[in-house]
């Protein structure tokens, strides 16, 4: 596909809490309406929307169409994000879009939603995180191995803040321990966690998952190679934050990742390139990886705090 094309995007799915369909639909065709934000339950993101209005839009690129479970509210959507296409069916979408974005952060629902359009050869992404079972893994990796298109992860692989720190790393001296706390829950928001550390460590392999916690308040415990271990905290009722401490050998650094706009924007750019290239940019074994990283964990809390290995 040639850079010159513009490329129709479908976007599907809506859940609760999850304002991405709103906000991605924005940040790639340049509009926004900042009341129908507070509106839809969102004034944070039409805050942030209206902050970075002079960076809006992607070239080469529109969401075409809409689809999401409720016909009201893909009408609010694509009359907040100028989207010229209301669908009544995911089905109806195939055939009309060169790509998908999968706007749910429901695991459970991924594979249902997803499966017409990676049987259609229709490029795909999967909001965070793919999936929570190990069947549902393997359906996406039976899928990745037959060449179908797909692309899923945190926007946090992005984030402006641990790029930055990846250029202070080597100060630090040999890492022994990282420390990583945010807010929210483990089946939905450790994964941001899990892929902020992995991505600003050159996406390590891990050898061991241990969860120490309870619930609503869990304590994983992740070992690597080479001695290096970490701790990802995610407690319901704390402050909101997503933040990590590195500790080296010689020094040590803390990065909270507050700029969301920035993540979500280079994320979607990142896909839009991977699509008119003709295949994901981002390695599909390192969200495999951080997947069987959180599916892990998730077994280790059933297990009441077993090790499991991931070697």
């Amino acid at each position: 596909m040639t850079p010159e094309k513009m490329l129709n995007i479908g976007i599907i799915g809506m859940s609760p809490g999850n304002a991405h369909p709103y906000s991605w639909s924005s940040i790639i065709n340049g509009q926004y309406d900042h009341q129908r934000m507070a509106d839809a339950g969102y004034p944070a993101v039409g805050d942030y929307l209206r902050a970075n209005r002079d960076t809006l839009g992607i070239p080469g690129a529109k969401i075409s169409h809409v689809w999401t479970q409720d016909t009201q509210i893909s009408r609010d959507i694509a009359l907040h994000s100028g989207i010229p296409g209301v669908v009544d069916s995911l089905e109806e979408m195939v055939g009309q879009v060169d790509a998908v974005i999968l706007g749910r952060d429901d695991p459970e629902s991924h594979v249902k939603m997803a499966h017409p359009f990676l049987e259609a050869g229709i490029p795909i992404f999967i909001d965070k995180p793919l999936a929570f079972t190990r069947k549902d893994l393997d359906y996406f990796e039976q899928q990745h191995a037959s060449g179908r298109f797909l692309m899923s992860c945190s926007s946090m692989r992005y984030s402006g803040e641990c790029r930055s720190l990846k250029s202070e790393l080597g100060g630090l001296g040999p890492l022994h321990l990282v420390t990583a706390v945010g807010k929210k829950d483990w089946k939905k928001y450790g994964v941001h966690l899990v892929e902020a550390l992995f991505s600003s460590l050159d996406d390590p392999q891990p050898q061991w998952v241990q969860h120490l916690g309870e619930r609503h308040q869990s304590v994983v415990l992740i070992g690597f190679e080479g001695g290096l271990k970490a701790t990802i905290q995610v407690f319901q009722d704390i402050c909101g934050t997503f933040q990590l401490s590195f500790f080296g050998s010689e020094g040590w650094r803390l990065v909270e990742i507050k700029n969301s706009y920035a993540m979500f924007r280079e994320n979607m750019s990142e896909f839009i390139r991977s699509v008119e290239e003709g295949s994901p940019r981002l390695d599909f074994a390192k969200t495999r990886s951080i997947i069987q990283t959180v599916i892990a964990a998730q077994e280790s809390y059933e297990k009441d705090g077993k090790v499991i290995s991931l070697r």
